[in-house]
């Protein structure tokens, strides 16, 4: 306790640290509050009722899950952060795929600054159409009711407008947060909104338990012991790599020897990170869409893949996840470019020719290790749906995996390791009494 109260103190005593770490609070509590103002014309009674009369499931879930309840409240900031992070997504596909985009990104800071604004642009394009279909989900019976007779001819207009508005001004939070605070804005934002729930969710699976008799309290712990292993595999599978071992050759100049040390190349087992399971999900929700304004009508494949506890939604699930794994992979991780970075640079693998020999090597090894990390991220991916079918509640069972689980080890991982980094750098102890803090930026696979 005393470590834990002295770390305290040196994180406070650092100024900048301390600065960054107000400036994110402030714009995170900023965020938490804009959740909590329901859209013009609606009436706040009317959507607390439709709120408990409906369990948002599949597509609507996951995007609540993502705006911290915002979605299922009709919040101002309804839509989140999502649209920025399908533009990204998207733009950062067209940078690997198209060659003129390759050459923009590769100018520097100015190419950079180019492929951001685009986001942005898009950004808008992805919220206005976000936003019309969420009217249309508030529509619907239930939520239709508590939007107010009066204000219905301007409803429409008027959402899409603040919807869109919220948006942005969810990215701008996020972009102050990555130059003003403690970095990761987008991802920290994400993390907020999935904590947010975690109160709540924690209360209902102790009532249930509590409620249930022949040991329920019993069997809530160890749903807790079970999470925490869960927490502790999903470090491992961030933080793991398989490290290559390359020599770089003796260079002397003048009375001075460079190189000649050896250093190693770090491969991650997961590579995609999250990007795999957020691809499977938005491919497997597509059927939603066909009832996304009456999803509880739905029948056949539908009713499948909204249910995430049904078996054939679990298998076609983890082959997805695992296949585009490997697809991820290949887009991002380039073994030729990394050869001809170790040749210009005088590096070579021991044992392993320098050029496309040394390419050819570390694609094998890229793929080896890519199969099991693939396995067992389709397998927490999986994961909740294990937990609903064993009696967790739906609310709960989301943080037992997926991506909501996935996204909390990496960002706190990154954030804790961005905080040790000020604490080294002013000569005080890091964050534990061995080791250091690896988030997911300490590992790189694309430079060396």
């Amino acid at each position: 306790m005393k470590k834990l109260l002295q770390t305290f103190k040196n994180i406070w005593a650092i100024e900048e640290l301390r600065s960054k770490i107000i400036v994110t609070l402030v714009l995170v509590l900023t965020y938490r509050f804009g959740t909590h103002i329901v859209l013009p014309g609606i009436d706040p009674n009317g959507i607390e009722a439709a709120q408990k009369a409906s369990s948002n499931k599949g597509l609507l879930g996951i995007f609540d899950m993502f705006a911290g309840g915002a979605f299922s409240q009709a919040s101002i900031l309804a839509l989140g952060i999502m649209p920025y992070i399908s533009a990204s997504i998207f733009m950062q596909l067209m940078t690997i795929l198209v060659p003129q985009l390759q050459k923009i990104q590769k100018e520097g800071e100015s190419g950079r600054k180019k492929i951001n604004q685009w986001t942005r642009y898009l950004t808008v394009i992805v919220t206005i159409f976000q936003a019309g279909a969420y009217v249309a989900y508030l529509n619907s019976p239930g939520y239709a009711e508590a939007i107010l007779p009066a204000y219905k001819p301007f409803f429409w207009f008027s959402t899409v407008i603040t919807l869109t508005a919220g948006t942005l001004f969810v990215m701008w939070l996020g972009e102050r947060i990555q130059d003003k605070g403690l970095g990761n804005g987008t991802s920290i934002i994400i993390m907020v909104g999935i904590l947010a729930r975690l109160p709540q969710s924690l209360i209902q699976e102790f009532g249930a338990k509590s409620e249930r008799a022949g040991g329920g309290l019993l069997i809530f712990l160890v749903e807790i012991a079970i999470l925490i292993s869960i927490i502790m595999g999903l470090i491992i599978l961030v933080q793991g790599v398989r490290k290559i071992p390359v020599n770089y050759a003796k260079q002397i100049v003048g009375n001075r020897q460079f190189g000649g040390a050896r250093q190693f190349l770090p491969i991650k087992v997961n590579s995609a990170g999250v990007m795999p399971i957020i691809f499977a999900q938005a491919i497997m929700f597509l059927p939603t869409l066909v009832s996304f304004t009456n999803i509880d009508s739905a029948q056949g494949i539908v009713k499948i893949f909204n249910d995430h506890s049904n078996a054939w939604y679990m298998i076609i699930y983890s082959v997805m996840v695992i296949g585009f794994t490997f697809l991820y992979t290949a887009l991002i991780f380039n073994p030729k470019q990394i050869a001809e970075d170790l040749k210009r640079n005088n590096g070579f693998i021991p044992g392993v020719k320098p050029g496309q020999p040394t390419a050819d090597y570390i694609g094998s090894i890229m793929d080896k290790i890519t199969l099991p990390g693939a396995i067992f991220l389709a397998f927490v991916g999986i994961l909740p749906g294990f937990a609903q079918r064993l009696g967790v509640t739906q609310g709960f069972s989301t943080f037992f995996g997926g991506t909501s689980l996935l996204i909390m080890v990496g960002v706190i991982l990154d954030t804790l390791q961005q905080i040790e980094t000020y604490l080294l750098m002013r000569q005080y102890d890091g964050l534990m009494k061995s080791g250091r803090v690896q988030g997911r930026q300490t590992v790189s696979t694309t430079t060396i």
